[in-house]
């Protein structure tokens, strides 16, 4: 049977693919939690509106080999709205990409069969590619294989740790950091050891293969509290924890994560109270922060980063490779990252329309910047 390409635009007939789905992912070099079939299940419970969904899978010989999830959804921009074909991820994590171990050949597939003379996009647009990605050229390959002339710019940066070494490591990162962070840590300490006993607490469950599921609610009620005290809680245009606007949707995602063995939470307490939290997803050891904050009323500032370096430090030691601080206030991050990772998008921009000439001229001048910043 000749390799072909099957399209699916809702999740109800997916369900009997999740777990097939999962073992793609387990086969997928540099993957994370946010390409499951779970996180996207949950995502798109939440946030279909105004979005279509379009998932391929990829078989070659009546083996599903590869998938590629893809939404269309309405963007808002200088030229009008576009009607953008994209990857599922809306930026809550770095990097995203096809699942399988051929990511090349199953993105090639993909591309060619979208190429009918009906679309119901206007840009297609693959964002959040991986360094893993762009050294392979995956992305690259497959839209030149397929035709498609894209044009590579700068999508957004995120702060890593590299990690590995055990113990050896931490030391070096140790050495690594700035005399002046390296004091600050130790003066952290120091206070919060006078106001009461310090506790990390790092709860990783294995998930459902090695029978470790429990979500461990009380653990991430805690993370709420802390997140309601600190400044997240009352600001208006943040989407702390539990902001109303995200608590079903990462409620629903934890219980998800800690099925697959996703689930990184990391808590520090002061005198038996909940301090400081670092809300993560693991995957493969890699690390990914999601959210992160303290408790102004239990414990000064401080409290918060000593957390992140016990949980880098036990990152080490459980010979985690990567810890991604993610994008944004990337000048706070500076002290602890070891690298600043960049993140592509690859666009591709059909001629026909006076205002795609617009924004092709604004992507060559993006891509222009990009090369100015390798």
């Amino acid at each position: 049977m000749p390799a072909s390409v099957q399209e699916f635009h809702h999740l109800a007939p997916l369900m009997g693919y999740r777990e097939v789905w999962n073992r793609l992912l387990a086969q997928t070099v540099g993957a994370h939690f946010f390409q499951s079939w779970d996180w996207l299940a949950a995502y798109w419970d939440h946030f279909h509106i105004d979005q279509h969904l379009r998932v391929f899978f990829h078989w070659e010989d009546e083996n599903l080999v590869g998938i590629v999830p893809m939404v269309v959804r309405q963007e808002k921009t200088r030229i009008g709205r576009l009607r953008v074909l994209t990857y599922p991820l809306d930026d809550w994590g770095s990097f995203y990409g096809p699942i399988g171990p051929e990511p090349a050949k199953t993105l090639q597939a993909v591309l060619e069969h979208l190429q009918g003379p009906q679309r119901d996009w206007d840009l297609l647009e693959l964002r959040w590619i991986s360094p893993e990605d762009e050294e392979a050229s995956w992305t690259r390959q497959a839209l030149e294989a397929a035709g498609l002339k894209a044009i590579r710019s700068l999508w957004n940066q995120t702060a890593v740790v590299d990690l590995g070494d055990g113990p050896l490591g931490w030391e070096r990162y140790l050495a690594s950091r700035p005399s002046k962070w390296r004091a600050n840590l130790r003066r952290a300490e120091k206070k919060l050891a006078q106001i009461g006993s310090l506790e990390y607490v790092r709860y990783r469950p294995l998930g459902q293969s090695a029978g470790q599921t429990d979500p461990r609610w009380d653990l991430y009620e805690a993370c709420c509290q802390i997140t309601q005290r600190s400044w997240q809680g009352s600001s208006a245009t943040g989407l702390g924890l539990c902001h109303p606007k995200v608590r079903a949707f990462l409620r629903q995602v934890h219980e998800a994560a800690a099925r697959l063995g996703a689930v990184d939470v990391n808590l520090l307490y002061v005198g038996g109270q909940p301090a400081a939290f670092l809300y993560n997803y693991c995957w493969k050891g890699q690390v990914y922060g999601l959210r992160r904050g303290f408790d102004p009323q239990i414990a000064p500032a401080g409290a918060g980063n000593l957390l992140l370096a016990w949980a880098i430090r036990d990152s080490f030691v459980r010979n985690d490779r990567l810890y991604d601080l993610g994008v944004g206030y990337l000048e706070t991050k500076q002290a602890w990252m070891t690298r600043l990772v960049p993140i592509y998008r690859y666009s591709y921009i059909p001629s026909g329309q006076l205002r795609m000439v617009l924004l092709r001229w604004k992507r060559c001048w993006q891509a222009w910047r990009s090369k100015c910043l390798d």
